[in-house]
């Protein structure tokens, strides 16, 4: 096709002597430059940055408010208190308290920091050449220079009121993580360190869930029981009978070695905690012979005759003993409660 067949439009607007060259009039990637700084009303009206520095401060003081809210709300609202919100339906006091506390306060930080950085401190751009990784000595004194001035720009220094109720906010905020490691569980108080069993309470087998008498219990046998009052149906069975949990056997008086033993014994039959002191397995495994007894998860042994002591493996002390007796009825029954902790040594320290 010859240059007289392609259309006028197709055809370059002007060509140049050398072969091919083309001129171009603008260059399509020259620098705009920046548009004329145009001052907002904070910049030239002290009352309208006033307005603005009371906005910014309500807005950190409702975050330091709603953390205080979030907090109470661990206090005052049940785990299972449930309430109707209109929209939301019937949904947990606890969870909808703390979800909008905590929501509230750490918004009120964000929208106070957007106004800020959008109403007092400087809006003036600044165009910068990109310069290498590693600066020179000259661009970090610029740089420090730079950050000074927007330091200054800010007001930080010398809106008081702004700095300090940031500071509140941010330094209440974390207090709610620490709240929330209440959800590990509750403390453990003293619970721990007692147990159903009171002067007077029968001993009751867990097998017929009758009354145990001394006639029960043959020599060399393992029974085990529980205290009077407690039954299966109970809400809190299960924490109750992990440190109730008697073990009973019955040794020949003179078998035992133990003083207090024999004394906190009835006719030879004693009774020691069920739960180990390693981890708080349940014992189960006696060997009449020698009465000793086996606790199943970690092999510790203990002798029944000489105080329950710890004769092999890793538990840290020997099974609590409990000081029974005879009620008027013939039937077993405690006489106090442990004199020690039941179950791991930790206990027993803490």
């Amino acid at each position: 096709m010859s240059s007289q067949e392609i259309p006028d439009e197709n055809l370059p607007a002007e060509q140049g002597t050398a072969h091919g060259a083309v001129e171009v009039a603008d260059d399509p990637f020259a620098d705009p430059g920046l548009p004329a700084h145009k001052p907002r009303i904070q910049d030239i009206d002290e009352r309208a940055a006033k307005r603005s520095e009371r906005a910014i401060a309500f807005m950190f003081t409702l975050s330091m408010l709603a953390t205080v809210g979030f907090i109470a709300s661990y206090v005052v609202f049940p785990v299972d208190k449930i309430v109707y919100i209109w929209p939301f339906g019937h949904v947990s006091a606890l969870n909808f308290s703390l979800g909008l506390t905590l929501g509230v306060a750490l918004f009120a930080i964000g929208a106070g920091a957007v106004h800020w950085a959008r109403t007092l401190m400087s809006d003036v751009e600044v165009a910068d050449d990109r310069h290498a990784i590693e600066a020179e000595p000259e661009v970090k004194a610029k740089v420090m220079a730079d950050f000074a001035a927007g330091a200054e720009e800010s007001g930080f220094g010398r809106r008081k009121l702004i700095r300090n109720t940031m500071f509140g906010a941010l330094a209440l905020v974390p207090l709610s993580g620490v709240v929330l490691l209440r959800d590990l569980g509750p403390l453990p108080e003293k619970k721990l360190r007692n147990t159903l069993w009171a002067k007077g309470k029968q001993l009751i087998n867990m097998n017929t869930m009758e009354p145990l008498r001394p006639e029960d219990v043959a020599v060399g046998s393992l029974t085990f029981a529980m205290p009077e009052g407690l039954t299966e149906e109970a809400e809190d069975f299960q924490n109750q009978i992990a440190k109730a949990a008697l073990m009973i056997i019955r040794i020949e008086p003179d078998n035992i070695k133990d003083k207090r033993e024999r004394e906190w014994a009835h006719e030879g039959i004693v009774a020691f905690s069920k739960i180990c002191t390693h981890v708080g397995c349940p014992i189960s495994l006696y060997e009449q012979q020698t009465h000793h007894v086996l606790c199943p998860c970690h092999q510790s042994t203990f002798d029944l005759s000489d105080g329950a002591r710890v004769i092999f493996g890793p538990a840290g002390h020997a099974l609590p003993q409990l000081r029974i007796g005879v009620n008027s009825e013939g039937n077993l029954e405690a006489l106090g409660d442990f004199e020690e902790p039941v179950g791991p040594a930790f206990w027993e320290r803490g």
